[in-house]
């Protein structure tokens, strides 16, 4: 292995298991050919990954032929490598293995109901379907699935792909959509329907990156060309998913025993890795709370004061607060990339309305006759909005201030949604992993810093709340 690291690489994966593996299998190669390599984890969908591949946040990520042809670039998978480098990117070969689409049903079922081909679901327009939430729009996904077949079900429901294989397993749903080197296939018993329309594209395992990669970071990542077997693909994935391996040491030992790559696997502490995770909160938390802090108090004291321009102001910061958080964060990254930028612009876009409206009610709610005794006393406007208004207003500040942190220890941990970090990280980890320890790893620091942050507001009250109000 080089000793010198010559070039930085920022390596993305897919917020599923196989993603997650092949990506750190990559950075591995990277760091073995002594290259500083940063695995970006779980970013999202395909969209969100191709995106932050054309603005540079990341270098290089794995990807599907079939995603590729069907949802980025349209057309048929040979002329793929040319489409790609109209767009600066560049294609390895196949992987070794493809990881196509499938339909599948716990096979007691498929065998009771007589049900072999995907064709066959068109006799059981009873049966309840659930389909991962990126199968639910793709092109080549459930719309598509639906019309070609002619299937009758109407409701199929929209699921995460990992939970979906538990729903199964309880009898909640019939059929699902797989991936073909999915290793739960096995564990659950489950049946892969027959394409008999032929219907999925294959899906040859590829690595697209920039093509203004440094030469040596792209001769490591060829180095994985042709080396990953479908049962070499399904054997990780069980590791991971079934057997609670870490991504890191499956990557590893696979190397190790496949390419002669013997890299250093560092194994992070839960303590360590809680902290870390705090901090990367406690920083979206905090940066997003200040900026709407110094926004919204002035809006408050502007819409005290003209009620009919209040009104308006209220009603616009009123309609953040209707758009979802997670279609908020993913309107943010066009603007702003993934990570930590676009996090605190939606955070703080979402604390605007209960300082604000706080600022407002706190001033409005001052009783006349207290005005007018600030005013007899000659007191100039700012002095009075300083040295009265603000103050007897403050108790109302304070708990919109408080409001707003707390609903942001919350809503932050959807920023590991695309690469923020945070509690977000370990919860979404856990739930891809079926691991109830990693869930609770983000769920009650997130839970302890909501207390926290409610517990630091009522010690600032005792600072900033004038005695009397206090009383």
């Amino acid at each position: 292995m080089m000793l010198a690291l010559i070039v930085a690489v920022q390596i993305g994966s897919k917020a599923f298991t196989e993603s997650v593996i092949v990506a750190e299998i990559a950075a591995q190669l990277e760091r073995d050919a002594g290259i500083a390599a940063q695995h970006r984890r779980e970013l999202g969908g395909s969209r969100i990954l191709w995106n932050a591949l054309l603005a540079g946040e990341i270098d290089a990520y794995p990807d599907y032929t079939g995603t590729l042809a069907q949802e980025l670039l349209p057309g048929d998978v040979a002329g793929l490598p040319e489409r790609l480098a109209r767009r600066g990117v560049v294609m390895s070969r196949s992987l070794g293995f493809s990881d196509s689409y499938a339909v599948g049903m716990k096979r007691e079922t498929a065998a009771r109901l007589g049900i072999r081909r995907i064709s066959d679901l068109v006799r059981h327009p009873q049966l309840r379907l659930g389909f991962s939430n990126e199968f639910m729009e793709r092109k080549d996904g459930w719309p598509a699935l639906r019309a070609a077949y002619g299937l009758p079900q109407r409701d199929a429901r929209g699921i995460d792909h990992d939970l979906a294989y538990r729903a199964l397993a309880d009898g909640a749903i019939a059929a699902t959509d797989l991936y073909s080197t999915d290793a739960e296939i096995e564990a659950y018993d489950l049946v892969v329907l027959e394409d008999d329309r032929r219907f999925f594209p294959e899906y040859e395992a590829v690595l697209l990156w920039r093509k203004d990669l440094a030469a040596p970071a792209v001769g490591a990542l060829r180095r994985l060309e042709g080396r990953i077997t479908a049962r070499q693909m399904i054997e990780l994935n069980a590791r991971v998913k079934l057997r609670h391996d870490t991504e890191a040491r499956a990557a590893a030992d696979f190397l190790a025993g496949n390419l002669g790559v013997r890299g250093e696997v560092r194994s992070e502490g839960r303590a360590a890795r809680i902290l870390a995770r705090t901090a990367e909160h406690v920083q979206l938390v905090a940066v997003s709370l200040i900026a709407a802090v110094v926004l919204a108090v002035p809006l408050g004291i502007l819409a005290a004061r003209r009620p009919r321009a209040g009104q308006a102001l209220l009603a616009t910061v009123g309609l953040v607060q209707t758009i979802p958080s997670l279609a908020l964060l993913v309107f943010m990254i066009p603007l702003l990339g993934i990570g930590a930028k676009p996090a605190i612009a939606a955070l703080f876009l979402y604390s605007l309305l209960p300082i604000v409206r706080n600022t407002a009610a706190g001033l409005a709610g001052i009783a006349p006759e207290i005005r007018d005794s600030a005013e007899a006393l000659g007191l100039p406007r700012g002095a009075r909005l300083r040295l009265v208004e603000l103050p007897m207003a403050s108790p109302s500040i304070l708990a919109g201030i408080q409001t707003a942190a707390v609903i942001n220890v919350g809503t932050a941990t959807l920023g590991a949604l695309i690469g923020a970090g945070g509690y977000g990280q370990p919860i979404l980890t856990g739930i891809r992993l079926a691991d109830l320890g990693l869930i609770l790893e983000g769920a009650v620091p997130a839970a302890l810093l909501a207390l926290a942050a409610q517990g630091l507001f009522e010690l600032l009250g005792l600072v900033i709340v004038p005695r009397g109000l206090r009383l």
